[in-house]
């Protein structure tokens, strides 16, 4: 790797010469502060809160943006820059709605901090007029607050990022906001429900719709069977909303809590994900024996579904029929478990703890009523960051609670599902099943490495009962539609295709831990959360679906088969072709 020599706040630095001044500064251990950078996402120098002194320079430059060379000297906190910094930020309080003690974000907001750190309380020398603060609350999963918003077009990126581009600026001058094309409200435009742009946004102009109180409410009736269920993501990174380190699996704490806030179940996702795993991999084993339509995609991330459905509407044959692990867990809870135990689905609240905002959107969609009357298979769906509010709000000690066990009724599962959670899981999962199936017996060899890892695109050939399975695993929708364009022009031979709407898959969700630009940008947190996911997976004593004995238990005393017409009625749906405009 070629090097150059400089000096930061005059200590020299021998740094890779394709780097930026932001990136030198770190092997200084210098953060130097930003508002709009995103590493490989939003890199525009548009703040004006990195700007930095170099010797010769005429003016303050954009550490963001600014490439290091040889002999350079740069200082990053004399009074100039400190002025400029301090006066940026006036000026964006001047124009912004501080109801900082209600704001979602206040904690975790990066104005907010930066106002701190840099002594700035006030900006009232700038009062005046101010634009006509615009609140978009027109989807079930996101609200948009451009009262909040300072124009850093993080979320515009985001968005692009994820081939969807529905939102930008609009308007000229004072007058520009960020918005939908001709003004439109998010839910007349092929917004996917990602909620990439919510843990790219710096401040509270973006959030998920809170449902915390629905929660709440839905516990304290004393006639509501209250059951809740987490994903298998979520154990991997609620713990950051606490102080911990990213990648701490804190499942057992997790439990505790949920009961100490009083629901009357406490179950686990991972059930429906062994579930989703005998559906799909029976679903995908008859389409390849009776010339079915190939290749088959997975239909977990419900993102993605909707993309599909908006993008690549002639493809909604090759994805799979089988509910999401979610709606799964939930048709069991409102049918199964609900028979067992005598109660009234009617009376039934299942919640779901999930990585993303997409959710909000799933709960909502037809045919997800497995118990029918138009009985919800899941009625709440909250986000990680809601699960930590209703932590904090019963004053819960999370880091100090003690680890406890999931209910038994759906608290068995096994490696392969808690591996969902990690781009290439959904695959590996379905081939630890399939691959027993096509050979006949149990196989020894379950890791599937080579859909491992946070890659957008991983490709991979196994040969398993006399055949070869090209499989593809995909996270990011912009990966999405570069092998899908292959597929819809034939040029990909593919069997079976995971796709994941966020890059890295759930373990990135929209729904997760907000995280500074400068944790986002510098810190594998993709890499650090699923290695949680596959530790957790490499030591449970069951790593195969089928071999889960609670599975076994559901096949033979309710559903039958896989595949079987009672299976196709509970957890399987259907999709819709959208329009893009």
């Amino acid at each position: 790797m070629d090097m150059v020599n400089i000096k930061i706040n005059g200590m020299p630095l021998s740094v890779p010469k394709d780097s930026t001044i932001l990136e030198a500064a770190r092997y200084a251990g210098i953060n130097i502060p930003t508002l709009c950078f995103l590493k490989d996402i939003n890199e525009i120098g548009a703040c004006r809160m990195c700007v930095v002194e170099v010797k010769g320079a005429r003016s303050l430059v954009a550490a963001c943006v600014y490439p290091v060379n040889e002999g350079m000297e740069v200082f990053t906190n004399t009074p100039k820059v400190q002025e400029s910094r301090k006066l940026t930020l006036e000026l964006l309080l001047s124009v912004h709605d501080r109801k900082c003690l209600t704001c979602k974000r206040s904690g975790s907001c990066e104005l907010q901090s930066l106002c701190y750190e840099l002594g700035v309380d006030d900006a009232e020398h700038f009062d005046g007029a101010k634009p006509e603060a615009q609140k978009d609350e027109s989807t079930e999963y996101l609200v948009r607050d451009n009262g909040k918003c300072i124009l850093c077009r993080r979320c515009v990126a985001a968005c692009a990022n994820q081939h969807v581009a529905v939102i930008g600026p609009n308007g000229r001058g004072f007058d520009t906001h960020i918005g939908c094309m001709f003004e439109r409200p998010l839910n007349e435009v092929a917004c996917v429900s990602c909620g990439q742009c919510i843990v790219s946004c710096p401040t509270g102009a973006l959030t998920e719709r809170d449902q915390c109180d629905e929660v709440l409410a839905a516990i304290n009736d004393p006639e509501k069977y209250v059951v809740v269920q987490t994903a298998p993501a979520i154990r991997a990174t609620l713990g950051e909303c606490f102080g911990m380190p990213v990648g701490t699996n804190v499942k057992g704490k997790m439990v505790a809590a949920l009961r100490r806030l009083g629901f009357d179940k406490v179950f686990d996702t991972d059930f429906g994900a062994d579930l989703t795993i005998m559906e799909e991999a029976t679903e995908f084993l008859d389409r390849v024996k009776n010339g079915g339509v190939l290749p088959m995609i997975t239909s977990c991330s419900p993102g993605w579904i909707k993309f599909c459905e908006h993008y690549f509407p002639d493809l909604l044959p090759n994805v799979s029929t089988c509910k999401s692990p979610q709606q799964m867990t939930g048709a069991m809870i409102k049918t199964w478990f609900a028979e067992k135990n005598g109660l009234d689905p009617k009376n039934i609240v299942v919640v779901s703890v999930m990585p993303c905002i997409a959710k909000k959107f799933e709960i909502k969609r037809d045919d997800q009523d497995a118990a029918g009357e138009g009985i919800p298979d899941t009625d709440i769906s909250i986000t990680t960051r809601e699960l930590s509010r209703l932590i904090n709000r019963a004053h819960l000690d999370f880091v100090n609670l003690p680890d406890e066990e999931f209910d038994d009724a759906m608290g068995i599962s096994t490696g392969a599902a808690a591996i969902f959670g990690a781009t290439g899981g959904v695959m590996e999962a379905a081939l630890r099943t399939a691959a027993d199936v096509l050979e006949g017996k149990s196989l020894d060899n379950i890791d599937y490495t080579e859909v491992r890892g946070t890659e957008g695109i991983k490709e991979a050939v196994y040969h398993v009962g006399g055949m070869d399975v090209k499989v593809a695993a995909v996270s990011g929708l912009s990966n999405a539609n570069e092998v899908l364009e292959k597929v819809r022009k034939g040029e990909a031979d593919y069997h079976f295709i995971e796709i994941m709407c966020c890059p890295g898959g759930c373990v990135n969700g929209g729904g997760q831990p907000i995280q500074s630009a400068t944790v986002r940008s510098f810190t594998d947190l993709k890499g650090l959360r699923a290695k949680a996911l596959y530790e957790e997976d490499k030591n449970l004593p069951l790593r195969k679906s089928h071999e889960s004995p609670l599975i076994k238990l559901v096949y033979d005393e309710y559903l039958g088969e896989p595949g079987s017409h009672k299976a196709h009625e509970l957890l399987h749906t259907s999709y819709v072709a959208r329009k893009r405009f």
